[in-house]
């Protein structure tokens, strides 16, 4: 069974940087398209950034592009999100998400994903 799970979210003040690591177990990370979400309470779930099938990422939303990015150590099975020049509006709750690569490229859509974490806390102050 897969299972994936975030770690790593904490308080930073703005223009700070976190990384959020998502541990993968039950099946090879290069088998899986992964992608982050994040949610702040009274909105939607959003894609931050996500990988295509083949690791190369395909998607960054406008409010971090330049600023977060994500990357992958597959021998690890880990998946990672850097976060620099943080704002208050990143404050959220962070999520990994992952799904079988298989007949998939890539999505920023929610629904197209079947593993999920329990979500970690970022918190940045002004």
């Amino acid at each position: 069974q897969v299972q994936v799970a975030e770690s790593g979210g904490g308080l930073a003040q703005t223009g700070g940087s976190l990384r959020l690591s998502c541990a993968a177990s039950g099946r090879n990370l290069n088998s899986l398209v992964v992608a982050w979400f994040r949610q702040s309470p009274g909105k939607e779930r959003e894609c931050v950034v996500a990988f295509n099938k083949v690791g190369v990422t395909a998607y960054t939303a406008d409010s971090v592009k330049g600023r977060f990015t994500i990357s992958k150590d597959n021998p690890k099975n880990m998946a990672y999100l850097q976060m620099n020049n943080l704002k208050p509006e990143d404050t959220a709750v962070y999520y990994c998400a992952a799904r079988s690569a298989y007949g998939f490229i890539w999505s920023n859509h929610s629904h197209d994903y079947t593993y999920w974490g329990q979500g970690t806390q970022v918190t940045v102050s002004s």
